[in-house]
């Protein structure tokens, strides 16, 4: 029998334990904390949480780390980040500062297009060498499962690439990477010059790009940015069901900047979730109830852009809609590595508990990437993906405004970020 794994000296285990799926109104105000007990972790899954003194007799080969009056909870999902990219866009902060909008800057020829400009010009090595330190530093902030899209690449070779690069990343990263093709992300600039040219670009996503990713095996979902300037509702609903049609799950960025009924069409589609909402209408919040989609919100995005308003998440929960919270990491718009931080956001100003905001965090993050039953809990026979916190009490971690408290990390049971190597091993 494989030796046994004994985290043990914890204040509190977070569990989120409950069924395989995400949690929706009332269900997310129970993170189910347990305390004087320990965890057994064997083969990379959890086995059980138990009381310590219980474990240790029954286990008397077990390694043992010792917790230390820390507080353990699942490792984070990061269901939304874009972390595939060159080189910073730093100037953008400064336009925007002075008033000039995303949506403006875009059409001068910066914002997503600026990345994709970069991203062409480097080849797989160097978007490897630069993506790795990146999600490292997400594992240091107790993220153990991330889902990383494609989207400055436009064309069919960069496309490719970038999921060849996500590729080696799930292979020689500890992290858990969820890969997503978003060739859907811009119109590019060099078919935004021709009366023909949308079209010919849809064409190309569809016919081209999604049975090439499809026939690969590159991603699991296929994304797209619904906003008026962007892609139509319309072209949204042809995109994803050829994304279907060839074996891919559906997610949608929706209704970011304005209500142009993105949420509607993830109900519709019964999408996986529908991301960013800041502007979602009360029949998309509908919608997304009825369907059960999750609305992964990333606070960040609209603290960075300066904007006021974030996404109604009373009202979601409310509603009955499966809420998640992500980074939505990325060189323009939300350039944070820092996961605590999105809690304390979804707390201060988003409006949900410390409870809500780690459920939002774990299990239905986990739902937000189809994967309720793999990861997101403590629970027999899940992943053994869980974080270890210099911590007193779990409402501490969106308490601590951008401070790091993760102390070591776990993804299947193995190391992920240890900052204490001997605590880790």
């Amino acid at each position: 029998m494989t030796a046994a794994l004994l985290f043990g000296g914890a204040r509190q285990i977070v569990t989120c334990a409950g069924p395989p799926r995400a949690r929706v109104g009332a269900e997310m105000q129970d993170a189910t904390v347990v305390t004087e007990s320990a965890l057994l972790v064997r083969d990379g899954l959890v086995v059980t949480v138990a009381p310590e003194s219980e474990l240790r007799a029954a286990n008397p080969d077990a390694s043992i780390v010792d917790c230390a009056g820390g507080v353990l909870t699942p490792g984070f999902v990061d269901s939304h980040t874009h972390a595939i990219f060159g080189r910073a866009r730093y100037e953008e902060q400064e336009l925007r500062a002075t008033g000039v909008e995303y949506m403006e800057i875009a059409r001068r020829g910066g914002g997503i297009h600026a990345s994709v400009r970069d991203l062409r010009s480097r080849g797989e090595d160097e978007l490897f060498a630069l993506a790795a330190p990146r999600l490292m530093r997400l594992a240091a902030s107790g993220v153990t499962t991330v889902e990383v899209k494609s989207g400055y690449g436009l064309s069919l070779d960069d496309e490719l690439k970038t999921l060849r690069v996500a590729r080696r990343l799930a292979e020689a990263l500890p992290l858990r990477i969820v890969p997503t093709f978003l060739g859907a992300h811009e119109i590019p600039l060099d078919h935004r010059d021709r009366a023909s040219g949308r079209r010919e670009y849809l064409d190309r996503v569809i016919h081209e790009m999604i049975p090439a990713v499809a026939a690969e095996g590159l991603a699991r979902f296929a994304d797209v940015f619904c906003e008026p300037g962007v892609f139509t509702v319309s072209e949204s609903r042809e995109l994803l069901l050829a994304a279907r049609s060839a074996g891919l799950r559906i997610k949608l960025h929706a209704d970011e900047l304005t209500p142009g009924g993105g949420a509607e069409l993830a109900g519709e589609l019964r999408a996986t979730s529908a991301d960013h909402l800041a502007a979602v209408s009360d029949a998309g919040i509908a919608a997304l109830a009825s369907a059960g989609t999750v609305a992964t919100l990333l606070p960040a995005t609209m603290l960075f852009l300066g904007k006021r308003d974030q996404a109604p998440a009373r009202r979601l929960v409310e509603a009955g809609v499966p809420v998640a919270l992500a980074t939505d990491f990325n060189p323009g718009t939300s350039p944070t590595t820092n996961f605590p931080l999105v809690l304390t956001l979804g707390v201060s100003r988003l409006g949900l508990s410390a409870t809500e905001a780690i459920v939002a965090t774990t299990v239905n993050g986990a739902a937000a990437l189809a994967l309720a039953g793999r990861t997101g809990q403590i629970s027999a026979g899940y992943s053994a993906d869980v974080a270890l916190w210099e911590v007193s009490d779990f409402r501490e971690l969106p308490y601590w405004l951008g401070d790091g408290r993760c102390v070591a990390s776990w993804t299947r049971g193995k190391p992920c970020h240890p900052r204490d190597l001997e605590l880790a091993c």
